[in-house]
């Protein structure tokens, strides 16, 4: 990053002022001293009175006993000559430090473009002994906000919600940012003096703490930031205060975290809706008593009939039954929950963390990675009380990867908030977990690394699983690794060397009958009078005969309520009044969210295409469970469909035949695959899920031995 090169250090100091009032937005952000001070300054020289508004982020006092803070220096004094002046100023890019260009050794005629290190900050670097100026007789070098953030004696926060108490006062909702020292990593090589970090913690404060607007930017906008003023810094990562780890903002905006719904959890967040977390120490206020102004906050307020209508019944159960809405408990998973949470509980009470490691294994949509964050969420309350020792959480998705091999670079990011080549990730996890080399102040606490779809990280040789799975076995290591898949027998196909140390510790996730879906759907529509009784069982019954998959039978029984809910406003805006009984969801309804849903076009294509196609898609549905892989290649598959026929007295059409079979299926979108002319490396995928084949093919009277391989 370039040097900050002007206002606070290096612009026209003549007309350069520091300012809380938000600025023009078709101006720059650039601050101007020596403005007049407007009424409602007060006796710091700072002004409060002016316009704050959501999306601020601001400083915030920190201490009340922290005499420091009641100087702020309209203007940074120059390191060597300790004058403010009027002259221009250049920035260290090291130390941060203000000089005037004539009092460099040699001077300076103008600002030196890129990156600038000051003589003392590259004589240090040389390991010489450096003097730094000292103020004359009777002066104190007068700090900046930005020196007292950076060492600790401010907050700074953004602005998520203001409003006025009934006293008369001001409070907002912020969300804390912190500094490198202040994370369990500490500061490293690569931060940035600027940098901050976003948190996950949030608070009530009264407005009169706050002492004036900075500037928190992303890395883009930072680099363009040349000449915007002192109170610039740059943010790149979230730090979750809970499990120590970092996040890439970026990847938060773009919605990284929606991936399957299931993993969804607004409870994960540690931000409280209803009381300010009490992670971080009450800010102070500065000016308690005195008057302050909010020219944007009185609006006025919206009737509560106006803003939205009171929602019926079907439009609850609705939004209930939404799969990223989760509920607060997990029905049904009780004894898996038990046994995971025992797991964590023995591997981080253990000093040494040795060879920890938890396969679990199951269908698709029986709850496996919500039952883990359920359970780490839980632990989090324990670990607030101090009842177990804190460790680190990183959760990582082999979905999300582009190849196995970035897994590394995920889990060095999410340890460090760097992020850097897989190569040297690996080498510097290697350091890490294998030679136990820490970098920061905390980082001797265990770590709990969360795989999902661990199968996928399976490559030819196997070296990224071995060497996941070996790290836990080094001393000192203290690295937990729970590992979750849908194959049951995955250890058993992987090498000796990596199935001996991924252990005999396993949970296993059955399909749901049900009885269990019915509770779970119970579950989420609790005091919600939307269905009859008959109906929900009836969709229960439907799914656990196909699947077993919790979120197909709450998908089905959400279709079934927006069917219901169309047809009651459907009536009402014709003027005629429901019949009595229908503004329950029937099994009328519910037969026509399953119909919708296993009567879908690709299912009518699939029982309709030809002999040898159906055998195709079934020999796929047989090798995704066999290995738990969602996509295969032609050869392997050419291979499971020579078995399937030679097992059932059908002959084999041969390998011409079968790459048609597969082309004609992947030009109608029911498989997704590469080019044929890549033969037998040709890569296939289902592009529906496996029960949707199933559920089409289980009842053909052409192929009935087709059943069970499905």
């Amino acid at each position: 990053m370039g040097a900050r090169k002007t206002p606070k250090s290096k612009a026209e100091v003549l007309d350069v002022e520091f300012s809380p009032v938000s600025p023009d937005q078709s101006e720059t952000k650039k601050r101007r001293r020596g403005e007049e001070k407007e009424k409602g300054e007060n006796e710091s020289g700072v002004r409060w009175g002016g316009e704050f508004e959501v999306g601020d982020d601001v400083y915030v006092k920190r201490r009340e006993d922290a005499n420091s803070d009641d100087e702020i220096p309209e203007l940074e004094e120059c390191r060597v000559c300790f004058k403010a002046g009027k002259a221009v100023m250049v920035e260290c890019d090291d130390c941060l430090g203000g000089f005037h260009l004539k009092c460099l050794k040699p001077p300076l005629k103008t600002v030196p473009e890129g990156d600038w290190i000051c003589g003392f900050c590259e004589a240090r670097k040389l390991g010489r002994e450096v003097q730094l100026p000292r103020p004359p007789p009777g002066k104190k070098l007068a700090r900046t906000l930005r020196d007292k953030l950076l060492s600790s004696d401010l907050w700074a926060a953004h602005i998520e919600s203001i409003w006025k108490e009934a006293d008369g006062s001001y409070w907002f909702r912020g969300q804390w940012y912190t500094i490198p020292e202040e994370t369990s990593a500490g500061r490293q090589p690569h931060n940035l003096r600027r940098e901050l970090y976003q948190t996950n913690d949030f608070a009530d404060i009264e407005m009169e703490s706050i002492i004036r607007h900075c500037y928190v930017m992303n890395p883009k906008e930072y680099a363009k930031a040349h000449d915007e003023g002192d109170d610039i810094f740059m943010c790149e990562y979230e730090y979750d205060i809970q499990w120590h780890s970092f996040k890439r903002l970026a990847d938060i905006d773009n919605g990284d975290e929606e991936g399957d719904d299931s993993d969804i959890d607004e409870d994960w967040k540690s931000s409280k809706d209803a009381e300010a977390s009490s992670a971080h120490e009450l800010a102070a206020n500065s000016r308690k008593g005195k008057f302050f102004g909010l020219q944007k906050i009185g609006t006025k307020r919206i009737p509560e009939h106006v803003r939205c209508h009171k929602q019926t019944e079907l439009e609850k159960a609705k939004a209930a039954l939404v799969l990223a809405k989760l509920p607060k408990s997990l029905p049904c998973r009780n004894k898996e929950m038990e046994e995971i949470s025992a797991f964590v509980k023995g591997a981080i009470c253990d000093n040494q963390c040795l060879g920890r490691c938890l396969y679990i294994h199951g269908v698709p949509g029986t709850g496996k990675t919500m039952s883990v964050l359920a359970v780490m969420r839980n632990l989090k309350s324990e670990v607030d009380a101090g009842s177990i020792r804190p460790y680190c959480f990183v959760d990582v998705n082999g979905l999300k990867l582009a190849s196995p091999e970035n897994i590394y670079r995920v889990i060095y990011e999410a340890l460090t908030g760097h992020r850097v080549s897989w190569k040297k990730a690996l080498h510097l996890l290697n350091e890490r977990f294998s030679e136990g080399k820490r970098n920061g102040k905390e980082d001797d606490r265990p770590c709990i690394l969360l795989i999902d779809e661990l199968d996928l990280l399976v490559t030819r040789n196997q070296s990224v699983l071995y060497n996941i799975l070996d790290w836990p076995t080094k001393p000192h290591s203290k690295l937990i690794v729970i590992g979750i898949a849908n194959t049951m027998d995955l250890p058993e196909k992987l090498l000796p060397r990596i199935s001996s140390r991924m252990g005999i510790q396993r949970v296993c996730f059955g399909p749901y009958n049900y009885q269990q879906l019915q509770e779970i759907i119970s579950s989420r529509l609790k005091g919600i009078n939307a269905f009859e009784k008959q109906a929900i069982e009836f969709a229960s019954r439907k799914v656990a005969a196909i699947s077993g998959d919790a979120r197909r039978a709450l998908e089905i029984c959400r279709r079934a309520a927006e069917i219901a809910d169309y047809h009651i406003k459907k009536l009402s805006s014709n003027h005629n009044p429901a019949p009595e009984g229908k503004g329950l969801v029937g099994m009328s309804e519910v037969e026509a969210a399953i119909h919708e849903m296993f009567q879908a076009p690709h299912i009518q294509v699939m029982r309709s295409c030809s002999k040898l196609s159906k055998i195709f898609l079934a020999a796929m549905v047989y090798e995704l469970y066999k290995t738990g892989m969602a996509e295969t290649s032609f050869e392997k598959l050419a291979m499971t469909v020579s078995c399937i026929c030679t097992s059932n007295a059908e002959a084999f059409p041969g390998w011409d035949i079968l790459l048609k079979v597969g082309c004609m299926l992947g030009e109608s979108r029911i498989i997704l695959c590469e080019p044929g002319a890549r033969h037998s490396l040709q890569k296939l995928q289902l592009n529906f899920p496996s029960d949707d084949v199933s559920f089409a093919l289980k009842d053909s009277k052409e192929i009935p031995w087709l059943a069970k391989y499905l």
